[in-house]
């Protein structure tokens, strides 16, 4: 955690690495289908790209998961800031098929500035996957250089679910 303008943000800093946080949470998403969150990255990763394992590292992510008591069958939205998948691309992670990785910023046009994103998870849920979504499990965000060997610095804050009645 450190200080960024008026508040404290939690920092991420990945060399060659993986760091995660995961916040476990079982919740409906008919109760609480919007996730919002504000993040910043330093840099994106110029090996980086996502349809190859070894370029399927992101600056930064974050995302939900939809537990299984069968490991394998365990699903993920993962929300990246991509390297080169176009934004509002959507493809399977190139380890694990039942991740999905889905760009919500990409390039180096907002590296350095504050963004705010706002998914409507229920929706991409079924847009993805093609059915209602058990209950999610839970949310996490990753700063990931390992396969790339590249290093990043991500900002992340106000995670948050809304219900969507505003």
């Amino acid at each position: 955690i450190v200080p960024d303008g008026e508040g404290r943000v939690l920092r991420a800093e990945s060399r060659a690495t993986a760091s995660g946080l995961v916040f476990e949470k079982k919740y409906g998403l008919k109760d609480y289908p919007l996730l919002a969150w504000r993040w910043k990255v330093s840099n994106i990763l110029t090996k980086g790209d996502a349809r190859r394992k070894s370029g399927d590292d992101y600056a930064a992510r974050v995302y939900v998961i939809f537990p299984h008591w069968f490991p394998p069958k365990t699903r993920s939205i993962n929300y990246i800031w991509a390297n080169r998948l176009p934004e509002g691309d959507f493809i399977p992670n190139s380890f694990y098929g039942n991740a999905v990785m889905l760009a919500v910023e990409s390039g180096s046009k907002k590296v350095g500035q504050w963004v705010e994103e706002r998914r409507d998870v229920l929706a991409d849920y079924r847009m993805i996957f093609g059915e209602e979504p058990a209950a999610a499990g839970a949310i996490a965000i990753m700063t990931d250089t390992d396969n790339t060997g590249e290093s990043a610095v991500a900002y992340y804050d106000d995670i948050r679910l809304e219900s969507g009645g505003e």
